[in-house]
């Protein structure tokens, strides 16, 4: 299988020695989410700079607080830095932070998305003809397009933002869709796709998959758990995503997350939802995981992510573990 390791962005880790490491153990790609204290753009072109054939990507720039013409000048001169191994990953991500980091109202967020992105491509598309494009919300004129062949994932959650995927983008990047409904809500993605004479096949479906590997397995499973209690309890979104398979719980998690009251929306996460929403066990129990998602999913390609709260002291022992050095493959 083709994998990804989407490295901690916080914490005591470098993420561009762990980006070292794994292309070592032989991960396909490393990528880099962006919301506060790190740049990804420029963490990125470090790594890219001393690695040699891992690809690299965002996941995600979000599309308010860079213009779709930074976007594809960022995406273009990545791709350039890295030989052609770069991919950009963008989302909405929350009203919090667009509005209370960036200082800019989250406003249409699915409309924005659909033009970022079709900006985006039309700046990076290599057209001899100049960029002129008349939207809802951007208007650009008379300038020449950049030729560079970058893929661009987005990470929509909504059916309505899942349609861009479909219309748009070259992946898609779920985070908090629970596993078993991926096929189901990849079907709005598809149906979008074919409206537009497009082949939903050739859409790579990319989910985040929260993994936690060590020797106690309550230590595992307690990584999980605070992933999806800081997920579901502070952002909109994701609510909605792990609401739609867990509707109460995901209300219980959130109402606790929202008094202030960590423990008790921790404790509220099922093993139900810890088993639909990650991976987790000793190295073989959630190897056996990972490679069973992929079996029996839609999932192309996996991007491994640590739980941020654990990632210092598990994020090293479990890229190392589900690496595909580790299968011998």
């Amino acid at each position: 299988m083709r994998l990804g390791a989407l490295l901690p962005h916080l914490g005591g880790l470098d993420p561009t020695e762990l980006a070292i490491r794994a292309e070592e153990w032989g991960y396909d790609s490393v990528w880099l989410g962006e919301l506060w204290g790190r740049s990804a753009v420029v963490t990125l072109t470090e790594i890219a700079c001393r690695t040699d054939e891992v690809e690299v990507g965002t996941a995600i720039a979000n599309v308010f607080s860079r213009s779709p013409a930074t976007l594809a000048m960022t995406a273009a001169t990545l791709d350039d830095v890295s030989d052609g191994r770069f991919t950009l990953g963008v989302g909405t991500s929350t009203p919090k932070a667009v509005e209370d980091l960036h200082g800019m109202r989250f406003s249409r967020p699915v409309r924005r998305a659909h033009e970022a992105i079709s900006l985006v491509k039309n700046f990076t598309s290599g057209a001899d003809e100049p960029v002129n494009y008349h939207g809802e919300l951007f208007r650009t004129a008379d300038f020449p397009a950049l030729d560079a062949d970058v893929p661009v994932y987005h990470a929509a959650l909504g059916p309505a933002n899942r349609r861009v995927v479909g219309r748009l983008c070259d992946g898609w990047l779920p985070h908090n869709v629970p596993f078993p409904d991926l096929e189901s809500a990849f079907g709005e993605v598809a149906s979008a796709a074919e409206e537009a004479g497009r082949d939903p096949g050739e859409i790579t479906v990319a989910p985040y998959v929260p993994a936690a590997v060590a020797e106690d397995p309550d230590e595992a499973e307690a990584a999980i758990r605070g992933h999806v209690a800081y997920y579901v309890g502070s952002g909109e979104g994701y609510r909605k995503a792990v609401g739609a398979r867990f509707p109460d719980e995901a209300e219980r998690i959130a109402d606790a997350w929202q008094r202030g009251d960590r423990r008790e929306a921790t404790d509220a996460v099922t093993e139900e939802m810890v088993a639909a929403l990650g991976i987790h066990g000793t190295p073989e129990e959630t190897r056996s995981q990972l490679t069973d998602l992929v079996e029996t999913t839609i999932v192309d390609y996996p991007l491994v992510i640590v739980p941020q709260q654990a990632a210092d002291d598990l994020a090293e022992t479990t890229l190392e573990a589900l690496a595909p050095v580790a299968e011998g493959n």
